[in-house]
């Protein structure tokens, strides 16, 4: 895609937002060196940043004691659930080094560009419910995000009490998660109202886990089951359409009692594979990966080619056509950007 080549006004305004942000930075870091040459910050230890405020991030200490930390400017980027290495103060201490990430949950920024909003995760649980009303196509999404990514998802159906007083919607949503359990995928059941949460309990247990889904499937509603202390606030579905308001503002590291941790992050309605090749993308499918690579054509739509082994796979009834239909359209997504 060809650049748009900036005006002489809108490239004087980027400049000066760049020229703005590295003067922050340099004071910032002056900041943190000469704290670091007063002498008055503790020894060097490990912790992980469990909130993050701006140019101040929140550690945990490995034995449990948080402080607000400064970091320095060549840090950047660091996230909720990243190691790091710091110095105690105060008031305030100093983030020095970060230590290796295994994985990190990443979202478009507002300028489109992908940006990591949380790391270090072990399982990705993908909120759904009966309102907003589920879609395979959007779940999908998570799924392929969280196999490309490394993170362990699980299928989360809230608001399970709604299907009780509504067969034909209980049907529907039955019918279409009836898939994943075969595919390998956890599906769990959870209810707020009813306080059905044993199943999740127990899968949070001893995991750093991290709660995705469509704004007002009630992911704020399961915090706040979970650590009553939490505070989250909680949006109703707005309008005809119902669909839910944004309410959670940045991601927060939370320890549960069950002896599990819960990054809870900030609402998205749809999660974006824009910067993903199709190749990624069906690699995402993991009931696809045994037939990948065995098509008559290299570069194979799997679409209506001859000797397309997933087509194959569809017609013997090893891959479903739903998830078939889905890799499709989420393929035929990347194409607009």
């Amino acid at each position: 895609m060809t650049k748009r080549k900036l005006s002489r006004q809108q490239a004087w305004r980027v400049g000066k937002i760049q020229r703005e942000r590295a003067r922050r930075a340099s004071k910032r870091d002056v900041q943190v060196l000469d704290a670091l040459s007063a002498g008055d910050l503790g020894p060097e230890q490990e912790g992980t940043i469990v909130a993050h405020y701006g140019a101040q991030l929140t550690v945990e200490s490995v034995l449990g004691t948080m402080q607000r930390c400064h970091l320095r400017a060549n840090l950047e980027g660091l996230v909720t659930g990243d190691r790091v290495v710091w110095r105690a103060g105060e008031p305030t201490g100093v983030v020095v080094a970060q230590q290796e990430r295994f994985n990190a949950l990443s979202r478009p920024d507002p300028q489109g560009k992908l940006k990591p909003v949380a790391a270090n995760i072990d399982q990705m649980l993908v909120v759904i419910a009966p309102y907003p009303e589920p879609h395979a196509n959007l779940l999908d999404r998570y799924l392929v995000a969280a196999e490309t990514m490394e993170i362990e998802p699980v299928i989360l159906l809230n608001k399970t009490d709604l299907l009780t007083t509504d067969s034909r919607l209980a049907a529907r949503v039955n019918a279409m998660l009836a898939n994943y359990p075969k595919l390998g995928y956890p599906l769990l059941h959870t209810s707020t109202k009813t306080g059905e949460q044993s199943e999740l309990r127990a899968t949070l247990q001893g995991c750093t886990s991290v709660i995705v889904g469509q704004s007002g499937v009630g992911k704020s509603s399961l915090v706040n089951a979970l650590l009553p202390g939490a505070g989250m606030r909680v949006g109703d579905l707005s309008g005809t359409k119902r669909k839910g308001t944004h309410t959670t503002t940045t991601a927060q590291l939370m320890h549960l009692s069950c002896g599990g941790s819960l990054i809870d992050s900030p609402g998205i309605r749809e999660f974006a594979l824009w910067h993903m090749t199709k190749e990624e993308v069906a690699q995402g499918f993991r009931e696809f990966r045994p037939y990948l690579g065995s098509c008559k054509f290299r570069d194979c739509q799997h679409a209506q080619e001859p000797g397309c082994a997933l087509l194959a796979a569809v017609d013997a009834g090893d891959v479903s056509e739903e998830r078939l239909h889905s890799y499709q359209r989420i393929v035929g997504s990347l194409e607009h950007f």
